[in-house]
């Protein structure tokens, strides 16, 4: 039983890679191992799962069925697997969470580790990327996501409120008074986050009923929030940023917020779970854990 698991685990891994060398590469082998593999569990079938070129790799119809039959099983066994330990009190196996590069280091690894502490048989892998795949979500059991959501598969779980500011070193609003309007943006330096495939130099306002969209320019941009806040620390211009990136460097006086009567749409921290696996008993007591920590006030607004 224990063979026809591993084989079932095996495909599933090879299918969702996308490629014999994407899958070689996810499970550290290399791609004539996967291929080998693949082969005997064909054989022991008695069937061909994928039509396979030197550019191509596609499930043929019977790989496709093969696949939705083996996805459903392992899910009903882990949890399965997971409601016996959670009996015994017992959180034992593998809990895979992928979340953005900044959050997940100054927030994220400290919860997982805590976590961690409360039940050591876990084990957890904690992945850090700004983008996120549709293909590569499938290796995750949460991810922890900020902004706005596009993947329908995906069930979103709220984790903790964030807002978005506008703000500036005070030496940078010294040079250039702050704007009162978002329209006197235009005159202004902007740096810009490229994330979640948005429009970063479009930055959207409302006050009441009024809302504004400003199209900024952005004399520096960068894929990463730690830059673009170092940047900004450095009087290069205005950002917009989340609330949890910046709120200590507001307190303590070294950014400004402008614009304040203007609110920026909110970009909520959310744990984003496979519709089609469902929530196993570890992670629904991970993002339990998360919620408690994080609700109702998260650590950037104590």
């Amino acid at each position: 039983m224990s063979n026809d698991i591993t084989g079932l685990r095996f495909f599933v891994a090879v299918t969702e890679g996308g490629s014999l060398a994407e899958a070689a590469r996810r499970m550290d082998v290399t791609a004539s191992a996967v291929s080998q593999r693949l082969r005997q569990l064909e054989t022991r079938l008695g069937l061909q799962l994928v039509h396979r070129s030197t550019r191509r790799f596609s499930l043929t119809d019977e790989g496709e069925l093969f696949y939705a039959g083996a996805v459903g099983l392992l899910a009903e066994l882990d949890a399965l697997i997971d409601t016996v330990r959670a009996r015994s009190g017992e959180v034992a196996g593998t809990l895979r969470v992928c979340a953005p590069l900044g959050f997940g280091r100054h927030h994220l690894a400290a919860a997982i580790a805590d976590f961690h502490t409360l039940h050591p048989r876990l084990m957890v892998s904690l992945t850090l990327s700004d983008v996120v795949s549709v293909a590569d979500a499938n290796r995750f059991d949460m991810i922890v996501h900020i902004g706005s959501l596009t993947d329908s598969s995906m069930v979103a779980y709220p984790i903790a409120p964030n807002a978005r500011f506008v703000c500036a070193a005070p030496a940078y609003l010294a040079r250039h008074p702050a704007p009162h309007k978002p329209q006197e943006l235009v005159t202004h330096d902007c740096i810009v986050l490229r994330e979640n495939d948005e429009d970063v130099t479009l930055w959207r306002f409302r006050k009441g009923r009024n809302e504004v969209s400003v199209r900024v320019p952005a004399i520096l941009s960068s894929n990463d929030g730690d830059v673009v806040r170092q940047w900004a620390l450095g009087s290069k211009g205005l950002i917009m940023r989340s609330e949890w990136d910046v709120a200590e460097s507001l307190a303590a006086g070294r950014l400004v917020r402008v614009l304040e009567d203007w609110h920026l749409p909110d970009a909520d921290i959310v744990a984003l779970v496979d519709r089609r696996h469902g929530m196993s008993a570890r992670v629904k007591l991970f993002l339990a854990f998360l919620q408690a920590r994080f609700k109702p006030v998260p650590p950037w607004r104590r």
